[in-house]
């Protein structure tokens, strides 16, 4: 387990609590262990908003806040699994009361089984209830989460008390990193780096694209990540033109282009990186050509992060890069581009997604999209040209701090020039 000073999990708490409405109170839940198969659960993985507030990962566990109760020790209240010595020996160790608040900064820490006790006394002083329940543009899931079912059973149980979304807010507090994240951050994409040179040296022609994966997660595991921080891509050759390939069961052959899209998970926090190498170690003319072109288009594209823009206009910017540069090289002609048809750009045939999403507790972290750019923002740049006549699919995905005095690479130190890869190949 990796701890932060529990004072960034009050702050947290503050933050959040100052933006609630008066005589109201916040619920957050824990993620449920994931059923897999027969008596197996997938490893378990904390609810990233109630991370953001409690530290706590474990499930099973509920925060409550009433900032405006009048008793102190009312106004946070932890609830954690009572735990037993045949739950001890069976799934290991759980929280202490002591642990929990040393974690969290919280004062009150109640065992589960009287939660209910509480929240009725809670709810009893409340008008307003604010309840968790994620949505993320453009994803559904029909698995209902535990602040989902939670939502339903209050709005039943409660129909005269308003009710509020938490997510707003929380989206807002967690679009701006603070330096524990960072660290964290930048930990995770060490590791990723070591992941990345370890696989340089392994990969060759006539390898599987899991063993490569394999090598990747033996240096997550031996450098203290918590595994992947997403389905990794693993991709050769034709295969690096699905831009979601996570199959990685085809053979390396020679003269490919191997794509990996990867990233560590470290304390809770993503890494997102990608990287596009030759499977036999050197690059070919034409695959070098491309492949430069893409990273100054990626250059190009970390000098705009700065504050003040939006992620539309940034994308809008960046696609602009990318069509000069298609232009440049014949794969677009000018007169075509000024024909083309705006709704449908031409560009998006060869780079048909966006340049650059928010990082953090999640890869594709929280975010407005019409919020401009701050200090304290984590982005991902990733242009990419993706040719399927020739079977090259190219990617290069670093990750960016945005401050006051221009973008910080955090990712800067992992290879990504033509010269380097092939040296750190041979």
């Amino acid at each position: 387990m990796v701890l932060v000073n529990n004072k960034f999990y009050s702050e947290n708490r503050k933050r959040l609590a100052s933006q609630l409405k008066p005589q109201s109170i916040a619920v957050f839940n824990s993620n449920d262990l994931m059923p897999r198969n027969g008596d197996q659960f997938y490893p378990f993985r904390q609810n990233s908003d109630f991370f953001y507030l409690t530290g706590i990962d474990q499930e099973e566990s509920i925060l409550l806040l009433a900032p405006g109760h009048p008793e102190q020790g009312m106004r946070e209240i932890l609830f954690l699994i009572e735990t037993n010595e045949k739950i001890a020996n069976w799934e290991g160790h759980k929280y202490t009361k002591k642990e929990a608040s040393e974690i969290s900064g919280i004062q009150n820490i109640q065992w589960l089984n009287s939660f209910q006790t509480y929240f009725e006394e809670q709810m009893s002083r409340s008008n307003c209830i604010y309840l968790n329940n994620k949505a993320y543009p453009g994803y559904k899931s029909d698995l209902p989460s535990r602040d989902f079912r939670f939502a339903q059973k209050i709005r039943n149980q409660f129909p005269a008390h308003q009710t509020q979304r938490s997510a707003p807010i929380l989206t807002n507090l967690r679009m701006i990193k603070q330096e524990p994240e960072i660290q964290k951050i930048k930990e995770a994409i060490h590791i990723t780096g070591k992941a990345f040179e370890r696989m340089l040296r392994y990969t060759k022609p006539g390898v599987k694209e899991y063993e490569i994966q394999a090598e990747m997660e033996h240096a997550f595991a031996m450098n203290g990540a918590q595994g992947n921080a997403f389905a990794p891509i693993v991709a050769s050759g034709k295969n690096a033109c699905v831009l979601h390939y996570i199959k990685n069961n085809q053979t390396c052959r020679d003269g490919d282009l191997l794509l990996c899209d990867f990233g560590a998970e470290y304390g809770n926090y993503a890494a997102d990186i990608s990287r596009t190498f030759p499977v036999n170690g050197k690059f070919s003319g034409r695959q070098r050509d491309l492949y430069n072109l893409v990273l100054r288009v990626q250059k190009k594209a970390i000098a705009q992060l700065v504050p003040g823009t939006t992620l539309k206009k940034y994308n809008q910017l960046v696609t602009g890069f990318m069509e000069q540069e298609l232009i440049n090289i014949g794969l677009l002609s000018d007169v075509e581009v000024r024909n083309q048809d705006p709704e449908q750009p031409l560009v998006k045939r060869y780079f048909m997604h966006g340049t650059a999403h928010h990082l953090g507790l999640d890869v594709h972290d929280v975010h407005d999209k019409h919020r401009t750019f701050e200090p304290g923002m984590v982005f991902t740049c990733e242009p990419g040209v993706y040719i399927r006549e020739e079977n090259i699919g190219i990617r290069i995905e670093n990750n960016i701090l945005i401050t006051a005095d221009g973008p910080v690479d955090l990712s800067e130190k992992i290879p990504r020039e033509t010269d380097d890869i092939e040296e750190w190949m041979r």
